[in-house]
């Protein structure tokens, strides 16, 4: 699943947030091995997202953080949101466009974590973890507002949302 080699040097020219180069292949490391796991995540959310902006690492970041997610088998709330954030940012023509030679990974990884998730959301229990993959199965199915709503919504927001519709 992985999108080219883990020491590919293509990994240092990537762009991330910020439109400065950044190579998450240290905070996944992380991850993978299970070390300074809050640490790396907090890097990973400042660097592949922020305030709607996305690169090319955060692209390329989604197989892999699918692959240390489906390796560890531990339900985290983080790697479904991080991964519906980015599908998000993607449609966003003031985004990069998803790299051609990424694509067919990326993919592959959304609809991976959308199985993941039907598998997950049997025993979830905690509100961020059933929204985050609510907003992946949405993502996954096409479904992007579907999966803003549920990502980046409240439940007092989209209960006020309703209301303002006349939905009680």
């Amino acid at each position: 699943m992985t999108a080219f080699a883990f020491d590919d040097p293509r990994w240092a020219e990537l762009h991330g947030s910020y439109r400065i180069p950044y190579d998450p292949r240290n905070a996944l490391r992380s991850l993978a091995e299970g070390r300074n796991v809050d640490a790396a995540w907090k890097e990973l959310w400042n660097e592949l997202h922020h305030q709607g902006d996305v690169g090319e690492a955060s692209y390329a970041a989604v197989p892999e953080l699918v692959r240390v997610y489906a390796d560890r088998g531990i339900a985290d709330s983080n790697t479904y949101a991080l991964v519906a954030i980015i599908e998000d940012a993607r449609q966003n023509p003031k985004n990069p466009e998803l790299p051609s030679w990424l694509k067919d990974s990326y993919t592959d990884a959304l609809n991976r974590l959308a199985i993941l998730g039907l598998h997950d959301f049997r025993a979830a229990t905690d509100e961020t973890l059933v929204v985050s993959i609510i907003a992946v199965l949405a993502m996954a199915k096409g479904q992007s507002l579907l999966g803003r709503l549920a990502v980046y919504f409240t439940d007092d927001e989209r209960r006020e949302l309703l209301a303002k519709a006349g939905w009680q």
